[in-house]
C-alpha cells in the first residue's frame, strides 16, 4: 500500500446556507480520516465568483484539502463527490516532491507571520482630489510622429 501526499479541491454549490456548507466541508474531511488519510491542511477559501455558470450558478464555495492516503482512497473519495449533488466540481492531484516542499514552506511562513491587527486591514485610503485630478505632466500634449 503506497501512501502518497494529494491535493483536492471542491466547489459546493454556494446557495447552502453556512452550516450546510460546513457540514460538507466537515463531512469530507473525517471521510478521508477514517479511511486511512491524514490530513495537513485545509483551506477554506470562501464563496467566489465561477469562471462560468455551472448548473445555473455564478458563485462556489471553494475548499481545498492537503493530504496524505493511501491511494485506493481516492477512487472513494471522488465516489463520495460524484454521489453528493451538493459537489458540483472536484479535483484531486497527487503532489509531487516540488509541490510538498513549496507547499511546506509556505504552510511554515504563514505561521510566523503575526494576526494583523484591526487597524491595518483594508485598503489605503487615497484623497479625491489625487484620483479625480490628472498629474502636470500626464496633461502636457505630446507631438505626433510623422
Amino acid at each position: 500500500m503506497k501512501i502518497n501526499q494529494y491535493e483536492s479541491t471542491i466547489i459546493i454549490n454556494a446557495a447552502l446556507e453556512d452550516d450546510q456548507i460546513e457540514a460538507l466541508v466537515t463531512k469530507v474531511k473525517d471521510f478521508i480520516e477514517n479511511h486511512g488519510g491524514t490530513m495537513i491542511d485545509l483551506d477554506r477559501w470562501g464563496r467566489r465568483r465561477l469562471a462560468y455558470q455551472i448548473n445555473k450558478s455564478k458563485v462556489g464555495y471553494y475548499a481545498v484539502y492537503r493530504f496524505t492516503a493511501p491511494t485506493e482512497l481516492i477512487a472513494q473519495l471522488e465516489r463520495l463527490y460524484r454521489l453528493d449533488e451538493q459537489v458540483i466540481r472536484f479535483l484531486t492531484i497527487q503532489l509531487n516532491k516540488f509541490a510538498v516542499e513549496y507547499l511546506d514552506d509556505m504552510l511554515s511562513k504563514r505561521a510566523q507571520e503575526p494576526e494583523p491587527s484591526a487597524e491595518g486591514q483594508g485598503e489605503p485610503v487615497v484623497a479625491a482630489d489625487e484620483v479625480a485630478a490628472p498629474k502636470a505632466a500626464d496633461a502636457e500634449e505630446k507631438p505626433a510622429v510623422e
